[in-house]
């Protein structure tokens, strides 16, 4: 097991990585002052991990509840959340019970908004159960919910206690999540680390293929990655804003087709190969580093190509994007290979960007 330190002063926690840590008590220390545990988790989820996960927690002496939610992007939404305070209300829950989060990133986003609102905000943890959930949005303490109009539009920065990440759970993930997953993978080695790139390129098959040692590495790198970018900046007023590489014109991608239609990562490695147009567009990448990186995405069997909105549609969508700043959309753009940087781009270059990429 491998252990890093998201370093937040008196907020900072831990993220454990390794194989079978979901039956360690030990890594559930910060549930034993909690008066009541509740596992939040979806219809896929429950079936392969929730009776492993309650045992552990029942060592711990602490009555333990179970809250079942469909399983899906389209679910991300007040309805459901709501599903979650019904619970808690129904049975008692006071400012000391506990949340655990046991899923991907939606239940990952959905409980950790639940905590930050219930009671206006009680303690969670985070048990990220799929590749895309490990290495991102478990880490950082951002939650929340979609709107119909914007992803990610309605949430608050409520950090874990916690992020036990489970490599074994991996192993049940299937293959379109996977490749989902290994776009955010992607993406830190863009943003960050121009060799965790090198590596991730030299290891496709592996990667592909949920190889432990490989996933292992690949967990490891991007935490440690985003730890180190969240320490650094919480609540996104600068540098953190670069882990958004992609998302731009990814949730765009998400919001146009109709929530769940698109994994996350799927329109984030398409919306990773548009901030790479746009970046070479702008001369700041080469057009062979644009290829480059639109052949490593296009390997780890993720879309390169957009959906067909039409560029005044795609203008619309970004423009509800929590880096526009007075009507003016910011994109994360590549400075070079493992480098990126935040800036406004004239309107006429994106639609440009969008029309060669195939997106009227």
């Amino acid at each position: 097991m491998k252990t890093l330190e998201v370093d937040l002063g008196s907020r900072s926690y831990p993220i454990y990585i390794g194989g079978g840590l979901i039956d360690q008590p030990v890594l559930f220390s910060a549930c034993e002052k909690a008066t009541s545990i509740y596992i939040v988790t979806n219809t896929t989820i429950e079936p392969l991990y929730a009776d492993r996960l309650t045992k552990t927690l029942e060592t711990l002496g602490k009555p333990v509840r179970r809250i079942v939610l469909p399983d899906g992007e389209s679910y991300k939404d007040w309805k459901h959340l709501q599903l979650i305070f019904d619970a808690l209300l129904t049975h008692g829950a006071d400012r000391q019970t506990m949340l655990v989060a046991l899923g991907g990133g939606v239940i990952g986003d959905m409980t950790g908004f639940a905590a930050a609102s219930f009671m206006r905000g009680i303690r969670f943890i985070q048990v990220p159960t799929t590749l895309l959930a490990q290495v991102d949005s478990s880490v950082g303490g951002k939650t929340g919910i979609n709107h119909p109009l914007g992803k990610n539009m309605i949430g608050a920065f409520h950090q874990p206690e916690a992020v036990i990440a489970d490599l074994n759970t991996l192993k049940t993930l299937p293959p379109r999540e996977l490749s989902a997953g290994l776009a955010e993978v992607i993406k830190h080695g863009v943003i960050a680390d121009a060799q965790f790139l090198d590596w991730i390129e030299a290891h496709t098959q592996a990667l592909l293929t949920c190889d432990t040692e490989a996933m292992a590495h690949a967990v490891l790198r991007s935490c440690e990655i985003k730890s180190a970018v969240v320490s650094a900046d919480e609540r996104e007023g600068g540098v953190r804003a670069t882990l958004n590489f992609g998302h731009t014109f990814g949730h765009a991608i998400e919001a146009g087709m109709g929530y769940g239609k698109w994994l996350h990562g799927e329109a984030v490695g398409c919306g990773m190969v548009l901030g790479a147009n746009l970046s070479c567009r702008l001369g700041q990448i080469t057009q062979a580093e644009l290829d480059r990186l639109t052949n490593i995405i296009q390997s780890m069997k993720l879309p390169i190509e957009p959906p067909k909105f039409g560029t005044e549609r795609y203008m619309e969508l970004m423009q509800v994007d929590k880096k526009t700043e007075g009507g003016t959309i910011r994109y994360v753009l590549l400075e070079k290979i493992g480098k990126a940087h935040i800036k406004s781009v004239p309107d006429a270059t994106v639609i440009e960007t969008l029309k060669a990429s195939g997106a009227a």
